[in-house]
């Protein structure tokens, strides 16, 4: 019991002395992804030269963040985004005859350590510390639920129970998250922020693609589904004819379905609100050094921001 008190006493201390060390706050932002689906003319291209705009999804969340060091915040923070990429939109010939789409809804939690190497903390020089800016660049670990469908005859259809290269991945990956930030605090309560936040992942079914097509069809699913190309005989005769040559129905096992040398990754752009938790500074210093002096003269510590 006597241990109990002691540690009840301290985390109190802590949390009265470390009020205005914490921000809270909640984040929308655009995301897109790098993968097999979509993409440039040529074949994968690194980080965001392969990426689609017209793909450009959303990413919703919110955060906690604690000032560790004077140069270092740590941060989690949770978040909803969706990824989408469609074939059809590629200015490759074998990928939009290929004719893959997907969409991923996906929940994403991370810690990351940010260091800010830039600092101006009375912006304006009102010598008043109101208003100041931070930039920072980050890293960290995450881990997220991934569930890629497609969209087929009308409805969505979750891929991953179906095992459509033969292989059963994981739904639940880690990633790195790294990236740069800035934010404002502005009076001293309210931090406007914006940040590029690039996630390398270990996994390459963020699109539900990843190596070549099974020898067969690996399950029950209609021939059309697993080799989606036939439904360009009807809508897209003309791309069928051009490539009939080279890409046989009839032989498609065994042939390249997608790039299993990258791993997939998204990336997530956006801006960001937060509000400082600040309360009056628990420490109190006196200017005479004997704590029972009868002339205690007490003095107020301006908290930091």
């Amino acid at each position: 019991m006597k241990h109990f008190i002691v540690l009840i006493f301290l985390v109190c201390t802590v949390s009265l002395k470390s009020q205005w060390l914490w921000d809270f706050g909640i984040n929308a932002c655009a995301a897109n992804y790098l993968g097999d689906i979509g993409g440039g003319a040529g074949t994968r291209k690194d980080f965001v030269a392969d990426l689609k705009l017209a793909k450009t999804r959303w990413n919703f969340g919110g955060f906690a963040r604690y000032k560790w060091r004077p140069k270092v915040s740590l941060k989690f923070a949770v978040d909803y985004l969706r990824l989408e990429g469609d074939d059809a939109l590629s200015s490759n010939p074998g990928r939009r005859f290929r004719n893959f789409n997907f969409r991923n809804d996906i929940y994403d939690a991370a810690l990351t350590a940010e260091y800010f190497f830039y600092e101006n903390n009375d912006l304006g020089n009102t010598y008043r510390y109101r208003n100041g800016m931070r930039a920072y660049i980050f890293a960290g670990v995450g881990g997220f639920m991934s569930n890629p469908k497609t969209y087929y005859k009308g409805q969505w259809i979750a891929l991953q129970p179906l095992a459509t290269e033969g292989t059963q991945y994981r739904k639940f990956v880690l990633n790195i998250p790294m990236g740069v930030g800035l934010y404002f605090t502005l009076n001293k309560k309210n931090r406007i922020g914006f940040e590029i936040n690039y996630r390398k992942t270990f996994t390459d079914y963020l699109d539900d693609i990843s190596g070549n097509y099974p020898a067969s069809n690996p399950g029950d699913m209609p021939d059309d589904f697993y080799i989606r190309t036939q439904e360009l005989k009807t809508t897209n005769p003309d791309l069928v004819a051009s490539n009939q040559g080279a890409y046989d129905s009839h032989n498609f096992g065994g042939y390249k379905r997608g790039d299993s040398k990258h791993k997939d990754a998204y990336i997530t752009v956006g801006f960001s609100y937060s509000r400082v938790l600040r309360g009056k500074s628990s420490f109190y210093r006196t200017r005479n050094s004997g704590f029972f002096s009868k002339k205690r003269k007490m003095r107020k510590i301006r908290a930091k921001f």
